[in-house]
């Protein structure tokens, strides 16, 4: 665990990129290889499976430090993050130990379904042979709220150079249902392949976000445009009788839409297709919130079916029959997709995503205006001659987004944060008015400067109302202008309205809150969203 707490402290420790760069193929290269498996795994997402709860690591870590409960309640009101309180509230350590981030990892996967008194007598043990910051490490693979502030590209970087391999070839290895428990960090990176080569997704490209205007990227004839549906983006994939549907988030979702079992009678092998997974009914995407219900569940109920039916409008080809086409140029690939779709049967829940005319920019512009009336969330602009990249590429492709919708409300409630932001209060729920009445509707965090939550932070603590643990309620005086990217009706919220992605677009100093929105303007939105 030393070397690992060692890495997470050089990481933690600065912003720039070459710094964690250099850290992590440092790390990559003089970890024992088991270690460094482990690792990519968890910068990767896959960690264990949670073997203890929250509830008994705050009994057993209020025992352990002689504390009693409603004291450690508070110290961890104050922290805000239970690694973080249970680290630093503990004894020092009794002995030391050389325990290996493996061994470490292996012995929390073991406490799964044991007794109790075994498992407090594990976690107890570890407590006493690590220091505060192996602690702080060890709960946070305890609690699942592992993070390290690296990006998968970044990290597959850093192993490239570690290794010596070609870094497109890494990032498609680290793709798909692979695990440390059956794999190894030979195979991973530079052995047999030994992680599913069969399923196995490509690593997705991504697009920057165009924040100016479109004259900006050169001669508008160099350049396509889609629509930017709402909606999960996916590969699907057909190899060697394999056939599976992949989320972005490298999750395996082929049981979620049964409705495209059909496909693997028709796709030839060696096909992978990537697109975008909507709801679809009377010939046009749904919103989302009809989607959203099918994301979590492992079965989908017949009712839920009928409801949302899902389509792929399909993007890029990126494999046909098994030959990789993915340094072809994008005009090159659509070709082949369009030939590819006009040879399936027209019932099936696949169809070619168009492409979107233009000559000038101007026409492109207007075009984006009609984006929320196509259920899109704008456009994609994609040069002619680009191929299919690893990531975020800046310069090849663009998403251009519409405007968000903003509404303006008052904070009501405050809670502090976690990680480095825990002393400061930055999660906040916001109210508008509905009438002499303040109503709740949606919770931000993000979107403000450290020095803006430093400085609320300070308010808070003099114009708290009432406490609850870590949170506090406030006096309804700041208002903030909360953006986001759609609206939806939900009967889990007071208000009858979700937002999705809310932030905060800026502090509104020059704003009471008797000039805050009022929940007729929401409601006003989610009938233009509802088209």
């Amino acid at each position: 665990m030393k070397a690992f707490a060692a890495l997470f402290a050089d990481l933690d420790g600065t912003t720039k990129t070459t710094a964690k760069l250099a850290a992590l193929t440092r790390y990559f290269q003089t970890a024992p290889e088991p270690d460094r498996l482990w690792t990519i795994a968890l910068l990767s997402g896959r960690r264990p499976k949670r073997s203890v709860n929250a509830t008994e690591l705050r009994t057993w870590a209020s025992e352990a430090a002689n504390l009693p409960l409603w004291l450690f309640e508070d110290s961890y009101a104050m922290v805000g993050d239970l690694a973080e309180t249970i680290a630093l509230i503990l004894p020092p350590p009794a002995t030391t130990s050389a325990h290996s981030l493996t061994d470490t990892i292996g012995t929390l996967m073991s406490l799964n379904g044991r007794a109790p008194e075994i498992r407090k007598a594990a976690i107890l043990a570890y407590w006493s042979e690590l220091d505060t910051d192996e602690r702080f490490l060890f709960n946070k693979l305890i609690t699942g709220g592992f993070r390290m502030g690296v990006s998968q590209g970044l990290m597959t970087r850093a192993l490239a150079t570690a290794t010596g391999q070609d870094d497109s070839t890494l990032a498609h290895r680290l793709m798909g249902d692979w695990s440390p428990l059956t794999t190894s960090y030979a195979a991973l990176t530079g052995g047999a392949d030994e992680t599913g080569p069969n399923s196995r997704p490509y690593p997705f490209a991504l697009a920057a976000q165009l924040e100016g205007l479109p004259e900006t990227l050169g001669d508008s004839t160099d350049w396509r445009a889609e629509w930017k549906w709402d909606g999960i983006r996916g590969q699907l994939i057909h190899r060697s009788g394999v056939f599976a549907l992949w989320s972005r988030g490298e999750e395996l979702v082929t049981d979620r839409f049964p409705e495209f079992a059909p496909l693997a009678d028709f796709l030839p092998q060696g096909t992978v297709i990537d697109g975008e997974i909507l709801a679809w009914g009377q010939n046009r995407p749904l919103p989302f919130a009809q989607l959203q219900p099918r994301i979590n569940r492992k079965t989908v109920p017949k009712k839920l079916l009928a409801e949302a039916p899902a389509r792929l409008l399909a993007y890029d080809l990126l494999e046909e029959n098994g030959q990789d086409l993915r340094a072809l140029p994008y005009d090159t690939r659509r070709a082949r997709l369009s030939a590819l779709l006009g040879t399936l049967p027209t019932t099936l829940p696949i169809a070619l995503s168009p492409t979107l005319p233009f000559a000038t920019w101007d026409g492109i512009t207007a075009t984006r205006t009609t984006s929320r009336a196509e259920m899109a969330e704008g456009l994609m602009l994609k040069r002619g001659t680009s191929p299919y990249h690893t990531g975020r590429k800046r310069g090849e492709w663009w998403k251009w987004k519409l405007d968000p919708w903003s509404i303006d409300a008052v904070m009501i409630y405050a809670q502090s944060g976690h990680g480095r932001r825990a002393n400061l209060f930055t999660d906040f729920t916001f109210a508008v008015r509905d009438g002499n009445d303040l109503v709740p509707f949606t919770k931000a965090y993000s979107g403000l400067t450290d020095a803006e939550f430093a400085e609320i932070t300070r308010w808070v603590g003099k114009h708290t109302l009432e406490r609850f643990g870590p949170v506090r309620r406030v006096t309804p005086e700041l208002v903030f202008e909360i953006a986001f990217e759609g609206i939806q009706a939900s009967p889990r919220h007071k208000s009858g309205i979700a937002l999705r992605f809310p932030r905060m677009a800026r502090w509104r100093r020059d704003k009471g809150v008797d000039e805050i929105d009022t929940i007729e303007t929401l409601r006003a939105l989610l009938k233009a969203a509802s088209g």
